[in-house]
């Protein structure tokens, strides 16, 4: 940890200055933005391997013989659908419906459970855990134990198979104990860039031998390390959400596009979000592709006809899709694919349109 008022720090904090990072204050955390750019870095990813530190993720733990029914009550999903060893992404709602935050549930046993939570989050969301299901369960905030890496790209497995001596998760949103460095570590396949790979749960006294040998290891599949920009934009293409920017507390999932993850039953929200369902949505988010010259960012207003009817949510450049795009809130009746809009790029018109689905799908 840190001392008050100031950034606090992954374990790898040093190892990000020793290459060159430039470091920001990321929520409260000393993260590194950038390596040797956010475009090489986001090239690397997409067509060999990248290196991520996402350590400053939360890690909250359920525990006894009701963590499931603990975790069903504070989770959208439906739980009871894992088995040991699967993961699932999910919601936290308010009673009236807000997205109190984006996670992803990981069942090690029946009487035990992962929920990996923002880094921003994790002290509401164990609150707000403990509120609602602090007596069903042992609920433990092991932020500052686990360490979390990031292995993704196209080589990604190939890499992850020969530091683990083959053991890496068969599917998607599995995951698998192995041994890396004779470290004991948690290999998921699961990710938040495109493309496929693997996040590796570990100790978090042993993430710098662990970072070591994962670059040393990957250094002839063209391996880099990749900073929060990089992550950024990949996950934009891939039209991932991003707390703060496209989900909040002040929208629900079927606003936003998640009532995919609306399956439970029982849940905090449930009754208010099935009204909703049931109601039809106001607003709606929507991905858009931008025509000409302009960057739609995060904050700028969409408009129809010049009246402002919604507002850019994320925004960047595709380096892969080769076009800015970007995501929003606009009504339900102006959602459509193929719609033209236009968004005030500080007082310059860019045309923007409506389309369905990912900017980007990996082969």
């Amino acid at each position: 940890m840190t001392t008050s008022g100031t950034p606090k720090r992954t374990p790898l904090y040093d190892r990000h200055l020793a290459l060159g990072a430039k470091v920001i204050d990321f929520g409260g955390w000393a993260m590194p933005v950038q390596y040797s750019g956010i475009l090489d870095e986001h090239r690397t990813v997409r067509e060999a391997v990248g290196l991520f530190d996402v350590s400053h993720m939360g890690e909250i733990e359920f525990r006894g013989s009701h963590a499931l029914e603990a975790v069903q009550r504070v989770v959208t999903n439906d739980v009871t659908k894992l088995v040991d060893g699967g993961a699932q992404y999910t919601c936290t709602c308010r009673e009236d419906g807000g997205i109190v935050d984006d996670c992803i549930v990981y069942r090690h046993a029946a009487d035990r459970f992962l929920i990996v939570v923002n880094a921003s989050n994790i002290k509401k969301d164990f609150a707000h855990f403990w509120q609602h299901a602090g007596t069903l369960a042992d609920i433990v905030d092991r932020s500052w134990e686990i360490a979390l890496l990031a292995i993704q790209g196209p080589r990604a497995l190939a890499l992850a198979a020969e530091l683990t001596d083959g053991v890496v998760p068969e599917r998607p949103f599995t995951f698998r104990a192995a041994k890396m460095g004779g470290v004991a570590v948690e290999l998921a396949r699961t990710g938040y860039t495109g493309e496929d790979g693997v996040e590796v749960f570990l100790p978090a006294d042993a993430a710098p031998l662990i970072w070591d040998r994962i670059l040393e290891r990957g250094a002839r599949q063209g391996i880099r390390p990749i900073g929060l920009g990089a992550r950024d934009t990949l996950r934009l293409e891939a039209r991932l959400c991003l707390y703060g920017n496209d989900i909040d507390e002040q929208h629900n999932p079927h606003e936003a596009g998640l009532s995919w993850v609306v399956k439970g039953q029982g849940f905090v929200g449930a009754a208010m979000l099935d009204a909703i369902r049931v109601a039809g949505v106001r607003r709606r988010l929507v991905g858009f592709r931008v025509h000409g010259r302009g960057i739609a960012r995060h904050g700028y207003p969409i408009l129809k006809d010049l009246t402002p009817v919604g507002v850019v949510t994320s925004g960047t450049t595709g380096p892969t899709v080769g076009c800015a795009l970007g995501m929003g809130y606009v009504p339900t009746e102006l959602s459509e694919p193929g719609t033209p809009l236009i968004v005030d790029c500080r007082g310059k018109p860019a045309d923007i349109e409506i389309v369905k689905g990912p900017f980007y799908r990996r082969a």
